[in-house]
This record gives C-alpha cells, structure tokens and sequence, in this order.
C-alpha cells in the first residue's frame, strides 16, 4: 500500500555514543526522504561527536573513534542537515523517545534555528509493539520476510524501518496510509517536549511528567513552588525541555505584567 502524504516524509536513525539524550552524541545519520510523488532522496553523513564513543558501543554499531576523527562535527554539518528535514515530517524506530530528542538537542548545541511545532512523527516501534511487540530486526523478518544483515548501520536501518512502515500498511486493514493518522497511532503520550519530561494532560494542560510534581500543571508549581523551575533549569535535563520551560515561565511573567 502507498503511503498517502501531503507532504514529505523523512525516515531517520541515529547511531550515537549512548543513550544518554542530554550528554551522549551523534556519531552517524541517515536519512531516507520520501516526497508524495514517490520520488526518493537519501542523506547519511558520519560525525565526529567530540566525545568519546566507548568500547561497548562501538561493538554494537561498529563506529570507533579512529572512523570519526577525521569527520566534520554536528555543528559544521547541521545547517545541511536541517535544511534537509525542513518542512517534513518525521518516521523513525523508535524516534519519538529517542532519535528525535537527541537530534532536537544537537540542533540546539550547535545554535540552529529550527520549528518543529507543525511536523507530525510517526514511530514505527510504537506501531509494531501494538501489534506485535518486537524488535526491528524481527519486525523487518515478520513483515517483508527478510533478514536485517547489516543491523546497526544507521542507512540499513532507516531503509527496513521504511519497508516496515510500508508492509505494516499492507497488512492491518485498519491503519489509514497517511501521516496524520499514523502519528496518532503511534504516540505513546502527547508530550511538549520531545524528551517526554513535559506531557499534556486530559484537558490539554502542560503537566511535569516526571519527579515529586509528575502529573501537576506546570502553571500551578511555577505559582507555588518556582524554585522547583531553577532546579530543573539547573540539572542535567534535555536542553530542549529546559527551553520549553523557560518559555513557560516568561509566558507567565508577561501575563502578571
């Protein structure tokens, strides 16, 4: 079944220094975008992170730190990259828990100016567990029956995630073909951040979605608890989340003016 877009679509992955979204870095991206017309373009690009990559996770991806010496940083390469992925929206394996919070905070270490507010994410891992529960490797098997030979190379895997997307259309009747739904469908939770440490709630108010205030509106602790916010602000959360709080918090401070 072909995917019905208004606009395109960009399937991504990351291989990283680890797992960490506020500290650990891009080492490899790669990008498959795919246009309505059914047109393809292909961006990957290895990166120095500028960092350590250590030893257990060169193992599992195969990228050491003699492979990315001599590559151009996140920073030197981030405005291409943008400028790729602007305007689209955005599919990946488990993305929106991972992949797009540590691009969002590459993007904000190397000073670009960037609006995510009106793409929509479709996260294929989140479709899969659903249905299947499973990983990619196995989802590319139960899908298109075929094997992920080269599992962890960040261009084979956004490539299966694709062909996992496309088959999983084809097989459940009641996925619609089109991004709207599918971002829907695969969200876990509507978040305000892309870390997910910022969540709406029922009646569409931001909450903390972690800690001792998990669940309480971010507008009732910044009135009676604003140190809680320095706190925040000073700890070792995502840049992005820290942002969309001191916007918050301006936000309110001009509504008291």
């Amino acid at each position: 079944m072909k995917l019905q877009l208004t606009k395109p679509l960009c399937f991504f992955d990351l291989e990283t220094t680890g797992t960490d979204i506020s500290k650990d870095r891009i080492v490899e991206i790669a990008i498959l975008k795919l246009h309505p017309n059914g047109t393809q373009e292909k961006m990957e690009k290895r990166i120095n992170p500028e960092i350590q990559i250590p030893f257990e996770v060169s193992q599992i991806h195969g990228i050491t730190n003699e492979m990315v010496a001599n590559s151009p940083t996140f920073k030197e390469e981030s405005h291409k990259i943008y400028s790729f992925i602007k305007g689209c929206d955005l599919a990946g394996y488990n993305s929106d828990r991972f992949d797009i919070p540590l691009l969002v905070e590459e993007l904000l270490r190397a000073e670009v100016s960037f609006n995510f507010n009106n793409i929509k994410t479709v996260d294929v891992q989140t479709i899969f567990h659903k249905m299947e529960a499973r990983t990619l490797t196995a989802a590319l098997r139960f899908y298109c029956d075929e094997e992920l030979s080269d599992a962890h190379s960040a261009q084979a895997d956004a490539k299966a995630t694709h062909d996992v997307l496309l088959a999983q259309l084809d097989r459940y009747d009641d996925l619609e073909p089109n991004v709207d739904f599918l971002n829907n469908f695969s969200k876990r939770k509507k978040t305000a951040d892309f870390a997910g440490f910022l969540v709406f709630d029922k009646s569409n108010e931001m909450c903390f979605g972690f800690g001792k205030h998990k669940g309480k509106k971010i507008k009732d602790i910044l009135e009676k608890e604003p140190g809680y916010f320095g706190w925040v602000l000073n700890a070792d959360f995502p840049r992005y989340t820290k942002k969309i709080l001191t916007e918050v918090r301006l936000q309110s401070m001009n509504t008291k003016d």
